[in-house]
């Protein structure tokens, strides 16, 4: 395990780096386009030989990706060339490692691009990928997750308006953190692993945000007792396992079950302002004879508004499967023998029978304040317009609407209608409104909703549109508007339409 980098020198090493990585032009769109389509996706499943070949050159970029992305040694001359200055520190500090002529790296440097308006670009520390090429590799139990698809998944579910404070909770290296400085003007990032609270500091000054962001060891809530937060924004170690092999701080939480989880859920309220937010990214047991909605929905404030999206389900084997190799600890890798493998499966699966699991969820779940206790718990494996966050934020505005009869609403334009049925019907058998944006829901209509949606243009209000729909359709106009003033309230909640 690679010393951690401190913040010597007068604290100048972060700054001095992040001058010779921009110098260097080491961004993420540079870096695509020196290892093309190719060798990019290649390194995105861990395979580094189309990248080498890419970046057989020794200028300061090719260098770099070599040295950092596809932890292959390059010559001193190189490294002096693209980290002018630096290659003594920085072997010092626990970054790189020296032999007779060759350098090699000890901890990640990534570039990252961050979603938004601002197309900022970031730099990410962390410990060495496992895994490249298929190697056995081990992980630590103080391992440093760096740039993983969950960090960038709760990135892409944080809403981003400007806020005051914000708490990145659990922070590992600090993804969270350097995200939310762009719109916060504090935050707090609180972590127990203290190789990742040190890895977290020195991104913030890496990417010039010291100032605004502040690195707190403690568990959980622990080190902000009696504060509040405008958001909070998690993704907590929320693998849910028996606990009885090595604990790996970056994903096991030591509670039981899905414990963190709920824990999180019942008692952000008390650290929120009001209107303030929370998202979690996390798993949940799914419990034979019991719905999943049902058992979720008994963790949620009832003061809260809450926005829950089941996003996938795993069996338990293929749970158990995931994160024995998430481990390192199949035999394929060399990281346990197949009896030691075989027993751990076993152990964990016959926990879970124990427990009553016969399943796994994943997804998300949003909260806020100060509402009027809203939750729709949904199940939605679907694909989804990334980044998601503006639409939890127009769910959070729905859902603060008055939709009365006197209302107008718009539909929105993303919305279109699909039919189906039997070739030359005289009637479609279906009609679905479906988003083709945001959630991307879907949502299927009888003829009079159908024709409600189809409407709502701003002009008429809602009681007039069913009287219209009334006399057309030779209906009882009180009780069509008892009917479907419900329809219109949900077209609103789900985000086919808006208040004009």
């Amino acid at each position: 395990m690679a010393r951690l980098p401190g913040m010597s020198e007068g604290q100048q090493l972060p700054h001095r780096l992040r001058d010779a990585l921009a110098a260097a032009d080491f961004t993420y769109d540079a870096v695509a386009e020196l290892l093309g389509g190719q060798a990019h996706e290649a390194l995105g499943r861990n395979e580094t030989t189309p990248g080498l070949r890419r970046t057989r050159d020794d200028g300061p970029l090719a260098t770099l990706v070599r040295l950092f992305l596809l932890q292959s040694p390059v010559s001193l001359r190189a490294a002096e060339a693209a980290l002018p200055g630096l290659v003594d520190r920085l072997a010092v500090e626990g970054f790189l490692e020296q032999t007779v002529g060759e350098v090699a790296a000890r901890l990640d440097i990534r570039p990252y691009a961050t979603d938004g308006a601002d197309g900022r670009g970031l730099w990410v520390v962390s410990d060495l990928t496992p895994g490249l090429d298929g190697l056995p590799t081990r992980v630590g139990a103080d391992h440093v997750l760096g740039i993983s698809p969950a960090s960038t998944s709760l990135a892409q579910l944080t809403l981003r308006h400007e806020v005051g404070s914000a708490l990145d909770l659990g922070t590992g290296c600090g993804v969270q953190a350097l995200h939310l400085a762009a719109h916060a003007e504090r935050v707090v990032a609180t972590d127990v692993n203290a190789r990742a609270l040190r890895l977290a500091r020195f991104n913030a000054a890496l990417n010039g945000v010291e100032e605004r962001v502040e690195v707190r060891d403690g568990s959980f809530f622990v080190p902000v007792e009696g504060e509040r937060f405008d958001l909070i924004a998690t993704n907590p170690p929320f693998v849910i396992s028996p606990a009885t092999g090595e604990r790996l701080v970056y994903r096991d939480s030591g509670l039981p079950g899905d414990r963190v989880v709920e824990d999180i859920v019942r008692t952000a309220p008390a650290h929120l302002t009001e209107g303030g937010w929370c998202q979690v990214l996390g798993n949940w047991s799914i419990l034979a004879g019991q719905p999943w909605d049902e058992r979720l929905a008994g963790w949620l404030d009832p003061g809260c508004d809450a926005l829950v999206v089941q996003r996938e389900v795993l069996d338990t084997a293929a749970y158990v499967e995931l994160w024995l190799k998430d481990a390192g600890q199949h035999p394929s890798t060399g990281g346990l023998d197949a009896g030691e493998y075989a027993r751990r499966y076993d152990t964990w699966l016959s926990w879970f029978e124990e427990q009553g699991v016969e399943a796994i969820g994943f997804g998300w779940i949003s909260l806020r304040t100060g509402g009027r206790g809203a939750r729709e718990l949904l199940e939605w494996p679907f694909d989804v317009e990334q980044p998601i966050a503006p639409a939890i934020a127009a769910w959070g505005e729905a859902q603060r609407a008055e939709v009365t009869l006197a209302s107008r609403l718009v539909l929105r334009e993303d919305v279109v209608q699909e039919t189906s049925g039997a070739a030359g019907a005289e009637d479609p058998a279906a009609i679905v409104l479906r988003q083709q944006r945001g959630l991307r829901r879907a949502r299927r209509v009888d003829t009079v909703e159908a024709a409600l949606a189809g409407a709502c243009d701003g002009e008429l209000t809602v009681g007039q549109i069913l009287d219209a729909l009334a006399t057309l359709l030779d209906e009882d106009p009180a009780a069509l508007r008892e009917d479907h003033l419900a329809t219109a309230r949900a077209l609103v909640a789900e985000g086919f339409a808006i208040l004009a």
